[in-house]
């Protein structure tokens, strides 16, 4: 079964909405310039006052400050909010102030809002599915100069302009602004917010729920980009207070610490609250009995539930009569303390689901405090609902429907956030790589370290880079709002993450790069970096120019191709040495790590620095043999995203082998051609993942020329995101809902690859096969055959040397627009249905992702009908 084209159309809906994703590349060419790599000139200015030359808040940095006090009622009957808010703004720039912006993101729900306007028909992630009127603005006053007056204001979209009477005063001017609101609570709220109906009741997840100020700062003055979606938050510090008054049944959570816990807690909820705070295992403060006995909190009339938060940029709340509520100690360095807190529905309840929540958020935040910076908040809380993984100080919401690693990976993300940006404030609607993707990084450290590793397993950047560096990739810095919604998983998330991981490894070393990185956190804890801030802080705190890392990995879209061009020995004698010649022939530059084994047992590894590349992409190093070389490989680990790791491999073919004997060894090794011409029908069922998010897969097959798949999503109440049907002539794709257009180009590839067993054909239809190589995969020996199908699209595919088993298939397309497109998968748990072997696991890289699937079912010749192909 290849099918990558058949994956990459039907995935490519999913990854839209959750990852960002891209299947493509273009293959690598000698393209490396060492002149533009290495310009002498980075950074567009020197050192200010404001911020320093070494990337250090300058002697005269200065931001802004925002207190508010804030108190709403949840109206559960209307599902509607009514707040009022008081905000202290100080104005501590050198500017005077004739107007203040406000961020009034609720707007983004009105169905005239620009983020409806600019949301494909498709949908996604952050596209509205029912509409409100947004902030419903009932008064607003402005108290300046011991005068309490009407303020003068407008909205655009998802913004506020206040244009004061008199300019608010430089260096320390303070004002007041108080208005009244109120608005209709979405029931998805572009998965940031939003309700979520249980057994037991509705959960309410509240963000972006009170009007806040924009920041002004040094660089760009007000920063008033409209809210649509992909881009978050950038906001100022300051101290919050605030009410939520809601039917007394409800359990309120909210970020910061509860002030007022006799008013709206029983005396046995506040005697397990107190046992859950010195404990280091988890407590139930409402169990699943309470949640059914209403008996157990007061039902009649309202509480007011009371908040307060420290040095902050934001606060949320939630709240339910159907929260089961448990907690546990949180052990901060210095001897510190805090709380862990999970709130979840009974649907969520169990020993692999959020029953193991707050072990979850307790190991991430002790692990992260110990590594980076101390959690700075009495609280976190993690609350199931309606929102796959959004984050707020200390609070976060995750998927309800989440467990396992699923769960796990929510969590230790969307609390990875505490660091960036909580505590490091840089600016969300700008940079997302800032806070995704160094947050993406501290999360892969911290899972690997988790419980043994228990649901870490080692990336490989060789399957990740075709995705990573595909021809339509968004280079990193690029503005959320811009970057296709197919990219922003690569964009944001991984490339980043992967950047600070090659220079952690392979470019600073651990001591060094921890040194700088936790230097950076200091530095820039409860102020606003910008992304020169960030290099010159890594650079100075790591004593190494990095410019060419930065101009090549966050700027552009280069690539990095690390080839093995020959080995040669001293005077034709192997026990005088041998010159290996290597090359980089992309535009990426990189260190080289290269691993010799020789015949007489010896194997060693080292590591080329990056400037041998610094005068051309060609170089030659004397290696000390004693012996003829076995073999030499580039990158051993696959520790870098090697864009075409064919030719990483340097080692001689045995006799004999030819690409038709290979082929002829897999169809035996699996069972044989008489076996296999037996099949006629096929039906597999499979579960897949992707960043902790579930998939499902249907897979039928019907020979000749009948193909159905669907791709189901359980945490979005099990929706069907993609679908194809293909019988004969006839195929049929819809994506979320949408019928997608099928041209005679990939209608022809489709054909190709109804196959169960494509490699049946490999000898004959107008094939061509050719011997590339051998690789060595997971410590095993693999024959390279190169395979162009009579459409011209190419693949290599990896036939282990000694079961004959395929290992790998790396696939590239070429697609109507010319570019060419790359896939990659690999093939495990090989088992027995019916006398044929059958891979039962597969690992493909879907843009930068892994998406990693599991057969859960697989039956042949069950009698399918031509009817399940309608």
């Amino acid at each position: 079964m290849r099918g990558s084209l058949i994956t990459r159309l039907l995935v490519t809906a999913w990854l839209c909405l959750v990852t960002g994703t891209l299947f493509a590349q273009q293959t690598g060419q000698d393209n490396y310039d060492a002149h533009a790599l290495w310009k002498p000139l980075f950074y567009p200015h020197n050192g200010t006052q404001f911020r320093s030359a070494g990337g250090a808040p300058g002697p005269a940095y200065w931001q802004n400050h925002a207190d508010y006090q804030i108190d709403c009622t949840l109206d559960t009957a209307q599902k509607r909010l009514t707040g009022s808010v008081e905000i202290s703004y100080t104005n501590n720039s050198p500017d005077d102030l004739p107007f203040l912006w406000l961020q009034l993101d609720q707007n983004i729900y009105r169905e005239d809002s620009r983020g409806q306007a600019t949301s494909p028909v498709s949908g996604g992630r952050f596209a509205n599915q029912t509409f409100t009127q947004g902030y419903e603005i009932k008064s607003l006053t402005v108290d300046q100069g011991g005068k309490s007056i009407p303020g003068d204001y407008i909205v655009n979209d998802t913004r506020m302009q206040i244009r004061l009477k008199e300019p608010l005063k430089a260096a320390g001017g303070k004002i007041k602004i108080r208005i009244q609101y109120a608005f209709t609570i979405p029931q998805y709220g572009t998965d940031r917010m939003g309700r979520l109906h249980t057994q037991n009741g509705w959960i309410y997840e509240m963000a972006q729920w009170y009007p806040r100020m924009e920041v002004y700062d040094d660089i760009q003055g007000w920063n008033t980009l409209p809210y649509t979606g992909a881009g978050e938050f950038y906001l100022e510090y300051g101290n919050i207070d605030y009410s939520v008054t809601a039917p007394a049944g409800m359990v309120v959570v909210g970020a910061g610490q509860l002030q007022n816990p006799k008013d709206v807690l029983t005396d046995l909820e506040r005697k397990r609250l107190d046992e859950a705070s010195r404990s280091d295992k988890t407590v139930f403060i409402r169990t699943a009995d309470d949640v059914a006995n209403p008996s157990t909190r007061p039902q009649q009339g309202m509480l007011t539930w009371r908040f307060h938060m420290e040095n902050t940029r934001d606060v949320a709340w939630a709240a339910s009569e159907a929260f089961i509520w448990d907690a546990a100690r949180i052990n901060l360095p210095d001897g510190k303390k805090a709380l862990a807190q999970s709130v979840y529905p009974i649907e969520s309840a169990g020993d692999d689901a959020w029953t193991r929540s707050t072990e979850f958020t307790k190991a991430c935040i002790e692990h992260y405090s110990q590594k980076w910076y101390p959690f700075p908040y009495p609280v976190a809380t993690n609350v199931a609902g309606i929102v796959h993984g959004m984050e707020y100080p200390g609070f976060v919401f995750c998927g309800y429907r989440s467990t396992g690693q699923s769960l796990w990976g929510v969590t230790i993300h969307e609390f990875g956030h505490t660091w960036f940006p909580m505590i490091v404030g840089s600016d969300e609607r700008r940079f997302a790589w800032m806070d995704e993707g160094f947050n993406t990084f501290i999360n892969d450290e911290c899972t690997e370290w988790f419980n043994g590793g228990e649901f870490y397993q080692k990336p490989d950047q060789h399957m990740e880079a075709p995705g990573l560096f595909s021809s339509g990739s968004d280079p990193i810095i690029t503005l959320p709002a811009v970057i296709q919604s197919y990219n922003l998983g690569n964009a944001a998330y991984s490339k980043p993450a992967l950047g600070l991981e090659i220079l952690r490894n392979v470019v600073l070393g651990k001591d060094r790069f921890d040194y700088a990185f936790r230097t950076y956190i200091q530095r820039w804890a409860y102020k606003h970096p910008a992304p020169w801030d960030f290099f010159r802080t890594m650079e100075n705190a790591a004593g190494e120019d990095l410019a060419w890392f930065w101009r090549a990995w966050f700027f552009t879209n280069d690539r990095l191709d690390q080839a093995i061009e020959g080995v040669k020995y001293a005077n034709n004698d192997t026990t005088q040495g041998a010159l290996i010649t290597i090359k980089n022939l992309d535009a990426m530059a990189l260190p080289a790590i290269v691993r010799v084994q020789e015949v007489n047992g010896r194997d060693s590894t080292f590591t080329l620095p990056v400037e041998i590349w610094q005068r051309g992409g060609t170089w030659t190093f004397q290696y000390p043999s004693h012996s003829t070389i076995r073999a030499v490989e580039l990158d051993p680990d696959h520790l870098l995203p090697d864009v075409n790791p064919g030719n990483n491999s340097w080692r001689e073919i045995p006799q004999g082998i030819t690409p038709q004997s290979v082929i002829e060894k897999y169809l035996n090794a699996i069972g044989g051609e008489s076996k296999l011409a037996t099949v006629k029908d096929l039906r597999m069922e499979a579960t897949g993942s992707i960043q902790g998010q579930q998939i499902h897969f249907l897979r039928v097959y019907k020979l000749p020329g009948r193909f159905k798949m669907v791709v189901r999503v359980p945490s979005m109440e099990n929706r069907i995101v993609s679908s194809m049907v293909v019988n004969g002539d006839s195929v049929k794709i819809q994506r979320m809902g949408q019928d997608v257009p099928v041209n005679s180009q990939t209608r022809e590839s489709l054909k190709q690859q109804l196959d169960i067993f494509p490699e049946q054909h490999y000898l004959d239809q107008g094939y061509s096969l050719s011997l590339a190589g051998v690789q060595e995969i997971n410590g095993q020996d693999a024959y390279m055959v190169n395979v162009t199908d009579p459409q011209g699209n190419t693949s290599t595919v990896y036939y282990n040397a000694s079961s004959g088993l395929k290992m790998k298939e790396v696939v590239e397309e070429t697609s109507s627009s010319g570019e060419t497109i790359s896939s990659a998968t690999t093939f495990g748990d090989y088992k027995e249905v019916n006398g044929i072997k059958f891979p039962f696991t597969q690992t493909s890289d879907n843009g930068g992702m892994l998406m990693k699937t599991q057969v859960d079912t697989l039956t042949i010749n069950s009698g399918i009908s031509n009817d399940d192909f309608k």
